[in-house]
């Protein structure tokens, strides 16, 4: 009898509730959380010190133990998970029901679920209209400048998809909409009303330093946002999709791309001086500097098989990092500022 090996068998997909799971954490891209999530905890956590610092010594409501180390407690930190993923879960589904037509035209997207039909439209717009719901509601729930600017988040992160048909500057639009994680992630440990989110002084309790760390996000996006527009540069430019790739150039828009990550450098710099951290934050930030410098190294080869690596492997562990630094110089005592 003559034994046949099959090279390169396609893997069993997973079924029943693991299955499911696997299904739609595909769909929405669950893994790619590990982009916004990490600088929307770090914000939390500073708010958190912050706001202890300049309540301390008043009765707040919030456990005093838990503000010191960057905790807000238990309620407020599941609803501020619960509208990050929320949020992103519908701003994705909405993003693969309306590109679906170019997917499937597209060699690289047409095995995703939508062009594939392993999820129905139906089924997609569902999930899309229940996230943004449970995302408002949880916005609701924390305190009424979410629920004021909660809607203005939803509109921002998922119009994000449709820029691609009118501007060549769809990148600075995604920049904006994964920005307004740490943003959002301090305004609602700060709480407070309208009026007060705009007070400059003093500086632990102002919009400043979460407004600069959200404009690092921006640079930061549109800097690794273009190196993986370039694996389309040719579908896009036939297809009338517009990026500043298909606008400048792969050459140029690499150019671009790399200046944008300085400027995110510089501001990641700033937003460490204004909330004073200390060794940990710099030694944070020199690996991110690196990881910036091998991103734009590989990014020159111009083949796919970096892609990959560049935009998802790089980028995840360039925003774990600063997590990482930001998280220990809040808990551990010999990073804490010295009042």
């Amino acid at each position: 009898m003559i034994e046949v090996k099959l090279v390169n068998a396609p893997k069993p997909k997973p079924r029943g509730l693991s299955g499911l799971l696997v299904k739609w954490g595909g769909f929405v891209k669950f893994s790619h959380t590990l982009f916004a999530m990490p600088f929307a905890l770090a914000s939390m956590m500073v708010a958190s010190r912050e706001h202890y610092f300049y309540m301390e010594g008043t009765k707040d409501g919030l456990p005093e133990l838990a503000l010191r180390f960057g905790f807000p407690g238990v309620k407020l930190f599941v609803l501020i998970i619960a509208c990050m993923v929320c949020a992103r879960t519908c701003a994705m589904a909405f993003n693969r029901i309306v590109d679906r037509k170019f997917d499937a035209k597209n060699p690289r997207t047409a095995g995703r679920h939508l062009p594939a039909g392993e999820i129905s439209l139906f089924s997609a717009w569902s999930l899309c209209f229940l996230s943004g719901a449970g995302f408002l509601i949880a916005a609701g729930f924390i305190n009424t400048a979410c629920l004021v600017l909660g809607p203005v988040a939803l509109f921002f992160i998922c119009f994000y998809s449709l820029t691609k048909r009118f501007t060549d500057y769809t990148h600075i639009w995604l920049g904006i909409a994964l920005a307004l994680a740490p943003v959002g992630a301090w305004i609602a440990v700060k709480g407070g009303t309208m009026a007060e989110l705009f007070l400059i002084l003093p500086l632990g309790q102002s919009l400043l330093p979460p407004l600069v760390l959200g404009i690092s996000v921006v640079f930061w996006l549109i800097g690794f946002d273009i190196i993986y527009a370039m694996q389309d540069f040719e579908f896009d430019r036939q297809h009338g999709l517009r990026s500043l790739v298909t606008a400048w150039g792969p050459k140029n828009a690499l150019t671009a791309a790399f200046l944008s990550h300085m400027i995110m450098l510089g501001l990641i710099l700033l937003y460490g001086i204004l909330l004073k951290m200390r060794v940990a934050f710099l030694i944070g930030w020199l690996i991110i500097l690196l990881c910036l410098a091998f991103e734009h190294w590989l990014a020159r080869k111009r083949s796919l098989s970096w892609i990959n690596a560049s935009f998802f492997k790089l980028n995840a562990l360039i925003s774990s990092v600063f997590f990482f630094v930001v998280a220990t110089e809040i808990l551990f005592p010999f990073f804490r500022r010295i009042q």
